[in-house]
């Protein structure tokens, strides 16, 4: 029995052994192949075949519907009937949402006008109509204390001979002061520079403006928005300025049509109403004063006389004004190159945007409270994110496997 556990004893040793061996050649070749690896993937070119490998891989499906039964297929086209017939229900859903877009529109349009002649200074508000809370008002009440204080604290002051000035100069001195103030405050009219303010704040507008853009927005007194209820459904944005120096215009318009039906071609990428087309219009410039053009002169050389001519010629020049001349869209079968893909694409985003939230909430993004509510949104959506990725099912005590979590989807009108 000694020499039996002896034994027993030796090929454990020895399997241990080995396993040792085994294990440290594995490392070995762990390490050899991650050392390979490491010095393969500094090398450009065999990034750019794996980028190029993986690129051809996304959307390229897996084979687990190909490899379904045909009885499952056939059922799956039943579900995707079904899923169109949704569909055309949503479709109709959102054409009631415009129509009831435009009922509401008669209803705000009062508050609009009110809102363009207390802008435009024709119309000063009354005590009723500035009845709001805001941060100003404190701080007015805090300077009106200290104010106050100061008047009744006597405190002697003395001019550059060293004689004590008498207290009724300073106050004579500040109600020349306060009388001047008031002045300059009566002078102004309205809130100027309203919209243009607007613009700079909001950094998808302020990208299109240019400095040589800012002197006519200035003469921007209102923007509209027009819903068209027929057939083409959409909504024209007017632009309202006051008479001045640089087009004839009174208005410039810029027209959206959109599309509440699915693409026939694609009808599942559905996702609601869509800006399909857009129309602007013609700016009657002044002779001179068009900014969306610029000369530049250019020399050239003949090839054979070896003569130089210089010519001028016009060129597009960077503007917000371009808004009003945007690409055409293509008709029929015809396809958009990249470019005009890209600019029809923030075409539609700024409009779309300049309906839903600049003009209803035009006094939000001039003070910038809006721009911080956009802000708060962007980092909890981060936040969100972060929470997502640090989220462990193994820490949590009410993680119940197969119980799904209810998710809410929102209605979003494009």
């Amino acid at each position: 029995m000694a020499d039996q556990d002896k034994v027993e004893t030796n090929v454990e040793e020895i399997d241990e052994e080995e396993i040792e061996e085994i294990d440290t050649g594995a490392e070995d070749d762990v390490t050899s192949a991650g050392a390979l690896t490491a010095s393969l993937m500094q090398s450009p070119e065999v990034l750019a075949a794996l980028q190029s490998q993986l690129g051809s891989m996304v959307g390229v499906p897996s084979g687990y519907i190909q490899s379904l039964p045909k009885v499952v297929k056939r059922r799956l086209k039943a579900l995707k009937k079904l899923q169109f017939e949704m569909i055309k229900i949503e479709s109709k859903f959102y054409e009631e949402v415009h129509d009831l877009e435009c009922k509401y529109a008669a209803q705000y349009q009062p508050l609009y006008e009110r809102r363009k002649e207390v802008l435009s200074g024709n119309v000063e508000p009354t005590d009723d109509d500035c009845d709001w809370p805001s941060e100003d008002e404190d701080e007015d009440e805090e300077e009106d204390i200290s104010g106050d204080l100061q008047n009744k604290v006597k405190i002697e002051e003395v001019d550059e001979t060293g004689a004590a000035k008498k207290p009724e100069e300073k106050v004579d001195g500040e109600k020349e002061e306060k009388k001047e103030e008031k002045k300059d405050d009566e002078n102004v009219t309205g809130v100027p520079e309203f919209w243009l303010t607007v613009f700079k704040n909001v950094d998808m507008l302020n990208d299109m403006v240019q400095e040589h853009d800012e002197p006519i927005l200035k003469h921007l007194n209102d923007i509209k928005v027009k819903f068209s209820k027929a057939d083409p459904m959409g909504f024209s944005l007017e632009f309202h300025f006051e008479p001045n120096e640089f087009f004839t215009n009174s208005v410039l318009t810029k027209e959206y049509e959109m599309r509440t039906e699915a693409d026939q071609d694609d009808p599942f990428s559905y996702e609601g109403p869509e800006i399909i087309k857009c129309k602007g219009c013609t700016i009657d410039w002044k002779k001179g004063k068009n900014v969306t053009v610029k000369l530049i002169k250019k020399t050239q050389k003949h090839k054979n006389r070896g003569t130089k001519r210089t010519i001028t010629k016009t060129v597009q020049n960077d503007s917000f004004f371009n808004f009003f001349t945007p690409p055409d869209v293509p008709e029929g079968d015809e396809e958009a190159d990249e470019d005009t893909e890209a600019l029809l694409a923030a075409d539609f985003e700024i409009g779309h945007f300049i309906r839903e939230r600049i003009v209803p909430r035009a006094v939000l993004y001039f003070t910038g409270e809006a721009l911080e509510e956009d802000d708060f949104d962007d980092e909890e959506g981060d936040d969100d994110d972060e929470d997502d990725e640090d989220y462990n099912e193994d820490e949590d005590a009410d993680f119940a496997p197969g119980q799904g979590h209810a998710k809410q989807d929102q209605c979003k009108q494009q």
